[in-house]
């Protein structure tokens, strides 16, 4: 073997090698954000198993508020819904009634006295709230994990290993104008 060939191997097992960890940093970008769904699945599961009792708990004083505990569970259904369907732009929409409805629902609960001072409710309410939280701290990792999958699967060189093994592009988690707005609660009072 002469140099030139021996050159033109070596440069063909760096660019081969090269290919492999591109491939395979794509490949870690990719299950990162699967793995950023899975942890917003699983808070949506328990939050979704949380408000039936948190429902219960208010019915039992709020024989008034019908109609405010029925949207709560509406929401819930359609969150469910589009959890199942795997379709982010349902679930953002989903999510923000379902946040406002349960906005609406503690706003309630502050003239029911008694089911404030309730230990079931206030245990269930701080739950709901912390999964609230969680989600939110959840849905920004797993944006930021789309982010980064898309950025690098643009980019050059990874686009031509990403256009090679056809990896695509995932949605953002986004959610609806009104999840961004202040809350209005001389409106939610009336």
């Amino acid at each position: 073997m002469n140099s030139f060939t021996v050159a033109l191997l070596a440069a063909l097992t760096l660019c081969v090698l090269y290919g492999i960890i591109l491939y395979n940093r794509l490949v870690t970008l990719k299950h990162n954000v699967g793995m950023a769904w899975s942890n917003i699945d699983v808070l949506l599961k328990q939050r979704h198993d949380e408000l039936p009792k948190l429902v219960e708990t208010c019915k039992q004083y709020m024989r008034y508020e019908r109609e405010t505990l029925e949207a709560v569970m509406r929401a819930r259904q359609a969150v469910a819904d589009a959890q199942q369907r795997g379709d982010l732009a349902k679930l953002g929409t989903a999510e923000t009634q379902m946040r406002l409805g349960l906005g609406q629902l503690f706003a309630v609960a502050e003239a029911y006295p008694e089911l404030r001072a309730n230990d079931n409710f206030r245990h269930l309410e701080a739950r709901i709230t912390g999964l609230e939280n969680a989600i939110a701290d959840r849905r920004e990792f797993y944006n930021d994990s789309v982010n980064l999958n898309n950025v690098r699967i643009e980019q050059f060189p990874d686009v031509l290993i990403a256009r090679l093994f056809a990896f695509e592009p995932f949605r953002l988690l986004e959610f609806a104008e009104k999840e961004k707005q202040d809350v209005n609660l001389a409106q939610l009072f009336r």
